[in-house]
């Protein structure tokens, strides 16, 4: 029987199935969230942090001995990790949606460094202190 269905395939380049190229991931600019902190957070978001009678704001320079603040940090680096890629309105996203609402929680009054006497001047980037060796392994090794 001429013409008919089974006749089709003879006149269709059928392709085998390819499995699609997978895109590799992208590479992290940080590969940690303490590197992160160190070389983003704390030279990016400059205001003055001190004592209750010296500042509004409070940071620790130690901030790794809250597991608030690590939780929070790594929020903030993992989303930065990801907005990054979005050239368009990632930076702005990731400041509005995510930096503009953990550091105020981080740094008040009755947040995680309430007790924190470090201190900065206008300018300066926060207090910082490394970690123990080993705490925040590289995760791009």
């Amino acid at each position: 029987m001429s013409g008919g269905y089974e006749d089709l395939d003879d006149d269709l380049d059928v392709v085998p199935h390819q499995p699609a190229e997978e895109t590799p991931a992208p590479t992290l600019v940080f590969g940690s969230v303490d590197e992160f902190v160190r070389e983003q957070l704390s030279q990016t978001y400059r205001r003055v942090v001190g004592p209750s009678n010296r500042a509004s704001r409070r940071w620790a320079a130690e901030w790794w001995r809250s597991p608030e603040a690590i939780a929070r940090l790594e929020a903030l680096w993992r989303s930065w990790e990801h907005l990054r890629l979005d050239g368009a309105t990632g930076s702005s996203t990731w400041w509005r949606d995510h930096l503009d609402h953990h550091m105020p929680i981080l740094m008040s009054a009755d947040g995680p460094f309430a007790d924190s006497e470090d201190q900065n001047k206008p300018g300066e980037p926060l207090p910082y202190a490394p970690p123990p060796a080993g705490m925040f392994p590289d995760v791009r090794v």
